[in-house]
């Protein structure tokens, strides 16, 4: 495990989840920590102002790290939150910066309900081994083509040219299959404003973007899995984005 990915679990579960906030400042984050979680103010002092009074709502705190892949200094976790007893539980899709020692110097993330009735597919969880690691740079130009045709250029007709009709689809909202998705994101005007973050490892992409979906703009996080140049499966996280003046730190972005 690398530095940076052991140091993004370690602020996860020996911060979040075990409230050792001493520790995550001294071992896991850089001299700076730049914020852009919704209501998480900027810096150190305001990831512990924020948890301290977290871990006061939230005394009992079971979090699962479900996937993670890393491109150059950057990690993506997908995490599953159940707070008190399952009271709330929380779908998050989190991306690190780190600096050249691999400790963590910035922060982006999408926090979405975990859903009370599952369809086919769980929206976070599923089998998860990293494989076609020679493909990396191929599967990203792929996700990012895809992402401009269609989903920013809304050029449907090439679609199929990028998704599998045997899609395996995790968004409880859309039916399994790629026509199903193609026909969600045009019923639902789905138009990408911009991609902010593309990453990739292997046979997973995910890309971080700025969403028009049914008239609300989204803070968006896709996970794509790919096999032989084609997505094949898919997973989202998406937050309302919010208002300017509610903003605590720099933004989603």
């Amino acid at each position: 495990m690398s530095k940076q990915l052991e140091n993004a679990k370690n602020l996860y579960l020996r911060g979040i989840r075990d409230g050792e906030i001493k520790e995550v400042h001294e071992h896991y984050m850089g001299a700076s920590y730049t914020q852009h979680s919704t209501g998480v103010p900027d810096e150190k002092a305001g990831f512990a102002s924020f948890f301290e009074d977290f871990f006061k709502r939230h005394p009992k705190r079971d979090i699962t790290i479900v996937r993670t892949i890393e491109d150059g200094n950057f990690v993506f976790v997908h995490v599953h939150q159940k707070l008190n007893d399952g009271e709330s539980q929380w779908v998050t899709a989190d991306i690190f910066r780190s600096d050249d020692e691999g400790r963590i110097v910035e922060h982006w993330d999408v926090i979405d309900a975990y859903p009370t009735s599952i369809g086919d597919f769980d929206p976070i969880y599923g089998d998860f081994s990293l494989t076609d690691l020679d493909k990396t740079e191929d599967n990203k130009k792929l996700v990012r083509r895809f992402l401009v045709d269609v989903l920013q250029n809304g050029e449907v007709d090439l679609f199929d040219h990028y998704v599998s009709e045997g899609l395996i689809q995790h968004n409880q909202e859309i039916p399994q299959g790629g026509s199903a998705y193609k026909e969600y994101l045009v019923d639902k005007q789905v138009n990408y404003d911009f991609v902010f973050k593309v990453m990739g490892q292997g046979d997973y992409v995910v890309a971080y973007s700025k969403v028009w979906i049914a008239g609300q703009d989204y803070a968006h996080f896709d996970i794509f899995r790919l096999k032989d140049g084609k997505i094949v499966e898919h997973w989202d996280n998406k937050e309302v984005m919010p208002a300017k003046a509610d903003l605590t730190n720099l933004g989603k972005f």
